[in-house]
């Protein structure tokens, strides 16, 4: 069972309403998905902006994720869907991973579900957190 996440009340805002702008508008694939991010955000530790842990993962929060299988390091940049970019490494929070990893902190494991199991991921750094920057409008 995962435990409850952080997040600020601009972004639980804004990811519910694009919850169900992609349940009215977006393919049928995505419904796990959003049923899962909808249920995060439910279940959610909601602050503000100034109040959110300067270490958790918010939207627009680049991240170095540590594969504990493989020890492989990877920076990625969570995003809005439009913003994604796999080439510049940024991942919208509508992708699996980025919904795994959506309000948990340094130092925190999260077990991602992938089709041939359960991928253990660290949050080996916050790169950049915009409300750590006081960057609340992005």
């Amino acid at each position: 069972m995962r435990r409850k996440i952080s997040i600020t009340a601009v972004d639980q805002e804004r990811l519910l309403k694009l919850i169900n702008k992609e349940r009215e508008f977006g393919s049928a694939k995505n419904q796990d998905y959003l049923k899962n991010l909808e249920q995060e955000l439910n279940n959610a530790d909601v602050v503000s902006s100034a109040e959110i842990p300067r270490d958790a993962i918010t939207m627009n929060t680049q991240v170095t994720l540590k594969d504990m299988e493989s020890g492989e390091e990877t920076t990625y940049t969570l995003v809005y869907p439009e913003d994604a970019d796999l080439l510049e490494d940024k991942i919208s929070v509508l992708a699996p991973v980025g919904t795994a990893i959506l309000g948990y902190r340094q130092g925190d494991t999260i077990d991602w579900k992938v089709p041939d199991g359960v991928v253990r991921l660290k949050v080996e750094k916050i790169v950049y957190q915009p409300e750590a920057a006081g960057d609340y409008d992005l």
